[in-house]
């Protein structure tokens, strides 16, 4: 699936959730307030692609080094911040591939270089240790973060005020 990626201001997270408060189907999701914004596009939005791994950026590094269509990538890194999943060498691959975002249930490093790229990056925490290459995880199923499971290809909306996840792309203005 191409997307997209809305312009700065095309949704508002808040709005978001003022519409579909009461929506009950399971579609709709927020995430709860854990992550810190480290990446240079402070409001990015677009369907995500799933990657699972533990203290391992083998996969991660797969996916950013391929054409993100205005994708978000989702990573599962089991919470853990011992290290870190996403570099500036990492976040420049993205950018320069197209991703909109890059959400990490985990940790980054290189927090100067994360945010002069021109992507959106959201982590758990910040430390310098990199990570093994072991090339183990999974890549393109259903992932928990932060206690909410996204599936590939349900669309991630991250501004200031937060981080929403729906299983269809949700436009300005729609109904519940």
């Amino acid at each position: 699936m191409t997307a997209s990626t809305p312009p700065a201001g095309a949704f508002a997270t808040c709005d978001l959730c003022d519409v579909y408060k009461n929506d009950s189907s399971g579609q709709f999701h927020v995430l709860p307030p854990v992550f810190q914004d480290y990446g240079g596009r402070p409001a990015f939005a677009g369907p995500a692609a799933t990657v699972q791994c533990f203290e391992d950026n083998s996969l991660v590094k797969a996916a950013v080094d391929s054409p993100g269509h205005g994708r978000v990538l989702v990573v599962d890194g089991g919470g853990s911040v011992r290290k870190a999943l996403v570099g500036g060498n990492l976040a420049a691959a993205a950018a320069r591939n197209g991703w909109a975002g890059v959400l990490v249930h985990g940790a980054v490093r290189d927090v100067a270089e994360l945010r002069a790229t021109a992507v959106g990056i959201r982590a758990l925490a910040l430390i310098p240790m990199p990570t093994e290459k072991r090339n183990q995880g999974q890549a393109d199923v259903d992932v928990v973060v932060a206690g909410v499971t996204v599936r590939p290809g349900d669309w991630v909306y991250a501004d200031a005020d937060g981080i929403v996840v729906s299983a269809q792309p949700i436009h300005p203005g729609a109904a519940a």
